[in-house]
C-alpha cells in the first residue's frame, strides 16, 4: 500500500516514521514536519520557563531538540564539518563523510554549535513562538536545495526521493519569515536574513568541494540555520 508522503518527510526529520522509504514528494511536506517540530520545542521553551531559570531552559529544549530528531541532523553537521572542513581530494571527502567514525574537526563543530544553541537559548530575548517559524524556515532551505543544486552521489539511495523537490517550495519562506517578524519584529526579519545567508554559504561550499550537496549536508544546513536565526534573535538591540 502507498503511504502518505508526509511519513517520509517524519522518516526524514524526527525520530518518528523511521524505516519508511521516502517518496519523492516526501520533501513539499518539510516545511509542515518543521513548523510542527517547532510548536512542541516552543512549548517546551515556554513550559520550562515557568519552572527552572533560563540556563536549564536552553539545555532543556536543546535536549528536546536532539531526542525528537535522534540527533539525525547533528550527525550530518559532524560528517559535514569532517568532509568540508579539511584539505583533501573531493573522492576522499565523501569516503570521509560515509565513516561511522569522527574526527576532530566534527568534535570541535559539535561542541561549538550545540553550545551556541545552548547560550541563545540561555538568554531572555527570544519568544517561545519564534520556534515555529524558525523551524519551518530551515526545513523549508533543505527542501528547495535539491532543486538547485547537483547531488553528489550519483545514483545513491536518496536519489529518487530528491526528484520531489520543486523550486516552488520556496514560497513556504514567505508565510516562515511574515510568523517570524510578527513575533519578534525587525529582529526576526534579521534572524531570518542571517540563517539564509549561513544556509547559502554552506550549500555553496559542498557544491564547490563535493561537487553538489548530501544527506549530511541537509543535515548540517538545518543545525546551522536554526543556530544563526536564534544568535540572531539573543543578540543585543
Amino acid at each position: 500500500m502507498r503511504r502518505p508522503a508526509v511519513m517520509g518527510a517524519l522518516a526524514f526529520l524526527t525520530v518518528a516514521g523511521r524505516g519508511q522509504t521516502p517518496q519523492a514528494r516526501a520533501l513539499w511536506w518539510f516545511p509542515v514536519v518543521g513548523a510542527g517540530l517547532g510548536a512542541v520545542l516552543g512549548a517546551v521553551h515556554w513550559g520550562a520557563g515557568e519552572l527552572w531559570p533560563l540556563l536549564v531552559v536552553g539545555i532543556l529544549v536543546v535536549a528536546a531538540d536532539l531526542v525528537l530528531t535522534g540527533g539525525l541532523h547533528l550527525d550530518g553537521l559532524a560528517d559535514s564539518a569532517d568532509g568540508l572542513l579539511p584539505h583533501m581530494e573531493r573522492d576522499r571527502r565523501l569516503a570521509v563523510m560515509s565513516r561511522p567514525d569522527v574526527g576532530a574537526f566534527a568534535i570541535a563543530t559539535v561542541v561549538v554549535v550545540v553550545a551556541a544553541r545552548w547560550a541563545a537559548l540561555s538568554v531572555d530575548g527570544i519568544e517561545s513562538w519564534s520556534f515555529v517559524p524558525i523551524w519551518a524556515f530551515s526545513r523549508t532551505l533543505v527542501a528547495v536545495v535539491p532543486a538547485i543544486v547537483p547531488y553528489a552521489r550519483p545514483g545513491g539511495l536518496a536519489a529518487s526521493f530528491l526528484e520531489g523537490s520543486r523550486l516552488w517550495l520556496a514560497l513556504w519562506l514567505v508565510p516562515a519569515v511574515a510568523a517570524l517578524v510578527l513575533i519578534e519584529g525587525v529582529s526576526g526579519a534579521v534572524a531570518a536574513g542571517v540563517a539564509a545567508v549561513v544556509s547559502i554559504a554552506m550549500v555553496g561550499l559542498a557544491w564547490r568541494r563535493l561537487g553538489g550537496f548530501t544527506g549530511d549536508v541537509l543535515g548540517a544546513v538545518i543545525m546551522v540555520a536554526e543556530t544563526a536565526a536564534l544568535l540572531a534573535l539573543a543578540a543585543d538591540p
